[in-house]
């Protein structure tokens, strides 16, 4: 009844109910998801007072606990929403070492933007160079601006699987020598602009005029 007092109900209920869900979930091989809220204690002056509901029993039988927050809105030309930018962190990990931070994109019409997120590592490894607002691969340009280069790997699935194998190789060449990795960009062909790119080129120069990103709330 609305009004009534329900202390500690639904802890009591998901105590008991991820005790099935734990063992089937097992039996079946597959993953359960679960979102939650954050809330606030009350009463609360040291510490943080957030906390998420349901009581403790869902920290304990998860395996994996991300705290995902939003950083800002991501806007396009015409201040309409596309996306927003999240900072990733994860609190509990059983599989793999724990407190790692991550931070990407998540666009409303498909997901995580991982193009956004290869670029992203391929300037900061230097498979990519940023000069000015151009972003190049060797001695061609991809784009002006972020939002155009991360628009021409999504329209260039070679030129994407291309970056993402340098990229792949530079994270793993503290187990690779030097000469392999040599090897292996040299042995990868060179990117040549086409007639694609040259439009695509083009008609971002009719795009310089972006508004700036607007802050979210966290």
């Amino acid at each position: 009844e609305m009004g009534a007092p329900q202390i500690g109900l639904q802890a009591r209920l998901m105590s008991q109910a991820l005790r099935r869900i734990n063992a089937n979930a097992s039996k079946c091989n597959c993953t359960v998801i679960f979102l939650n809220q954050l809330r606030q204690k009350v009463g609360v002056i040291f510490g943080n007072p957030e906390i998420t509901s349901g009581g403790n029993a869902l920290k304990f039988y998860s395996s994996v606990r991300m705290d995902i927050r939003r950083k800002e809105t991501l806007r396009d030309s015409k201040n309409a929403e596309r996306g927003i930018k999240v900072r990733v962190k994860v609190t509990k990990n059983k599989v793999a070492p724990p407190y790692k931070i991550g931070v990407f994109d998540i666009m409303f019409e498909r997901g995580i933007n991982k193009e956004a997120s290869l670029l992203d590592v391929a300037e900061e490894l230097e498979v990519v160079q940023k000069k000015g607002s151009w972003y190049s691969l060797g001695e061609d340009n991809i784009g002006q601006g972020r939002e155009n280069a991360v628009q021409y790997l999504l329209e260039n699935e070679d030129v994407y699987r291309m970056i993402e194998e340098r990229v792949s190789m530079m994270l793993s060449k503290e187990s690779v020598s030097p000469q392999v990795i040599e090897q292996v960009l040299s042995e990868s062909e060179p990117f040549q602009a086409g007639e694609d790119t040259a439009s695509f080129l083009s008609e971002d120069n009719n795009n310089l005029n972006e508004d700036p990103v607007g802050a979210g709330q966290v």
